[in-house]
């Protein structure tokens, strides 16, 4: 790697090419078929895998290859016809390269789909063309919001058993589209598909020439990822401390981890958190090659001008965008353990590298997805549960907005007797409040009927 200047930045990062996206759809909507239909047409499928699905097939009764075996890999879920945990698949084409996160449609895993779209920077939402909008399609809307998944796709799916109308899509665009835009969705854009017969998968229908838009590999290729580096603040997690003390070097003094968002520049005057020391980058180091600039999610070491004393956990930001510390945590999470989280409980918060004590101090309240409505003081949250809960840590933690960092405004919650992941938190999100008057707004004008 070479020193890179600005103008090289941004001719780098407009060729990072990889997109991670979730697929998310009620059950029997088609969603591994979709998925399988993908993979399969963009052939990304080797072929040892292929003849195992349609070796599978045949055990079925099936002449044709089942193509939802290819994401639906565990045995409850060939068996159910059901998808239950996250299938990950990575494929790429000559434009850009991909890691799929294929999630459950059933209610009561909905805790894997927070998994899986936590990260994603899209989200295919599936809906059976015979069904509609149903309730587990504004469930899935409302967990694609919550997250802030910038991009929303809408894949109306079974069009040949509704004879490719173009009033039936119509309706379900029109619906959807009013329903996620008011949960705060940036970007929605919705695509008439049969994922049994290939239809607008990857090649376009010749059934529905009344669509012009995209297929779903088409916009999966040319949908913008952001790496706007101008809004980003720069945020960079301490992972460990490099000290050789050898003859060559005796005072070197360096700090590894990954940069979590923004960019690093060498002569930046930068604050270490949670101390609140300052110093200058006098150095940063990439792929062993010393560099001017270095940006997410690059792996780096960093150098600075001053022997400060800082530690895996610390938090290296520039001084004039670093984020407050704080003591009390208020932040909605998504509880994914069996066993209940309760008002009392001394938990683990995981936050970025570091990790602290903490006490579950009050849940405020709990979020029903299907009509956004808030039961106050519920005193616990079971497995698939998404509340609101203030917890106060031992330690302070530079904590961002959800809503603007989703790296280091999320955090964990861990068992401490046994490491268990108790729930994911999203850091002063107030998502449930603002989602739930644009909903209802948007109910009354629409006629909607919960």
């Amino acid at each position: 790697m070479t020193t890179t200047t600005g103008t090289g930045l941004t001719e780098q990062l407009s060729a990072t090419t990889l997109l991670r996206f979730a697929t998310a759809g009620s059950v029997d909507d088609g969603k591994s078929t979709l998925v399988g239909r993908l993979l399969h047409d963009s052939k990304s499928i080797l072929t040892d895998q292929l003849e195992a699905v349609e070796a599978a097939s045949l055990k079925r009764g099936q002449e044709a290859p089942d193509l939802a075996l290819l994401t639906d890999g565990l045995r409850a879920e060939r068996e159910q016809g059901i998808t239950i945990d996250v299938a990950y698949r990575y494929f790429a084409t000559t434009r850009r390269r991909f890691i799929l996160a294929d999630t459950p449609g059933h209610v009561q895993y909905t805790r894997n789909m927070v998994t899986g779209a936590s990260t994603a920077e899209l989200a295919v939402v599936l809906v059976d063309a015979r069904n509609g909008v149903v309730e587990q399609t504004r469930r899935h809307a409302a967990v694609a919001a919550l997250l802030r998944v910038p991009h929303v796709v809408l894949a109306v799916n079974k069009m040949d058993l509704v004879e490719y109308a173009e009033p039936v899509f119509a309706a379900i665009a029109k619906e959807f589209t009013a329903y996620a835009a008011s949960l705060g969705v940036p970007e929605i854009t919705a695509i008439p598909i049969s994922a049994l017969a290939g239809d607008n998968v990857v090649e376009p229908s010749a059934n529905m020439d009344w669509y012009g838009g995209p297929t779903v590999l088409e916009h999966l290729e040319t949908v913008p990822v952001s790496h706007d580096l101008a809004s980003c603040k720069a945020r960079f997690p301490v992972q460990y401390v490099i000290r050789p003390q050898t003859a060559e070097h005796p005072d070197y003094r360096g700090y590894a981890g990954q940069i979590a968002s923004g960019a690093l520049r060498v002569g930046e005057a930068v604050t270490v958190l949670p101390s609140g020391r300052t110093s200058t980058i006098s150095g940063i180091d990439a792929l062993g090659e010393a560099v001017d600039i270095a940006w997410a999610p690059q792996s780096v070491t960093v150098t600075l001008a001053d022997d400060l004393d800082i530690s895996r956990g610390d938090l290296i930001a520039p001084s004039g965008s670093a984020p407050a510390t704080t003591q009390d945590v208020e932040a909605t999470v998504c509880h994914v353990a069996d066993q209940p989280l309760t008002v009392g409980q001394r938990v683990l918060l995981k936050h970025t590298t570091r990790t602290v004590k903490a006490i579950v101090k009050e849940i405020p309240s709990r979020l029903t997805l299907d009509d956004l409505s808030q039961h106050p003081d519920p005193g616990q949250l079971v497995a698939n549960d998404i509340g609101r809960v203030k917890v106060r840590t031992a330690e302070p933690l530079a904590l961002d907005a959800y809503r603007d960092s989703r790296r280091t405004g999320s955090f964990l919650l861990i068992d401490p007797a046994d490491g268990t992941t108790l729930a994911a938190g999203m850091a002063g999100d107030s998502f449930a409040a603002e989602a739930v008057k644009a909903v209802d707004a948007v109910a009354d004008d629409e006629g909607w009927d919960f």
